[in-house]
């Protein structure tokens, strides 16, 4: 027996990196996984959300792990369009939104659930690629977790969220990393305590244990999974 056996999962952004982690992980812990990506289901969309949470049935654990910067990157603020901002808070924001109104009607109404956000160290300070919309939802992530927190906790529901720092995990990571040039690596690397930076197993064990029967008394929280970078 394992912590999670006889559990159902929903984990979103799965095709690679953070996503893919914590869906092994969650399955490794003998929970039902069902995956999900953009490639799947719209996530923007909350008619798709709804008749994909309808072909689960009942859920126990969600992790919203869906967003990113969409392709974007950095420009100043006076050159940002209308259409690439929405474009990043509804890939971040809304998809969190948008599941997490799914998967609660099941969790309320069998009076537990675990709901799992993945924010960014740019929701708690500023964002290291410059994309004003990523900060932004990533920091209205956070908000929102406290706040379903509050809402859904008289339901035997527990809702908290990862703040991670950076983490190799895909090839927008990786193309990012290599961007800054050794010496910009190392200046990274000086900012983060364990001298090192992340890989989504590091972000996956922290989710295992807010999603686990043990953290039942743990909610409304922001870990920051960061080695360390958030102290400085």
């Amino acid at each position: 027996m394992t912590e999670l056996d006889g559990m159902v999962a929903v984990v979103t952004g799965t095709a690679q990196g953070i996503g893919r982690a914590i869906a092994d992980g969650i399955r490794v812990a003998g929970a039902t996984v069902h995956e999900v990506d953009k490639g799947d289901v719209d996530l923007t969309v909350s008619a798709a959300v709804e008749d994909f949470f309808s072909g689960v049935g009942d859920v126990d654990i969600l992790v919203n792990v869906a967003g990113g910067v969409v392709g974007q990157t950095h420009v100043p603020i006076e050159e940002v369009t209308d259409a690439a901002w929405d474009a990043v808070v509804d890939a971040n924001l809304r998809t969190t939104m948008n599941c997490t109104r799914a998967a609660a009607r099941s969790m309320k109404r069998r009076g537990y659930g675990r709901i799992v956000n993945i924010s960014s160290g740019a929701g708690r300070s500023v964002s290291l690629t410059g994309i004003q919309a990523y900060a932004s939802s990533k920091a209205a992530q956070i908000g929102f977790t406290r706040q379903m927190a509050h809402e859904l906790g008289p339901a035997g529901i527990t809702v908290n969220c990862i703040a991670p720092g950076f983490v190799l995990s895909n090839p927008s990571t990786q193309r990012q990393w290599e961007s800054y040039g050794e010496a910009g690596q190392q200046a990274l690397l000086e900012r983060i305590a364990t001298r090192r930076i992340g890989s989504a197993g590091d972000i996956a064990r922290g989710v295992l244990f807010f999603v686990s029967p043990a953290a039942g008394w743990v909610s409304g929280q922001t870990l920051s999974i960061d080695g360390g970078h958030s102290l400085f």
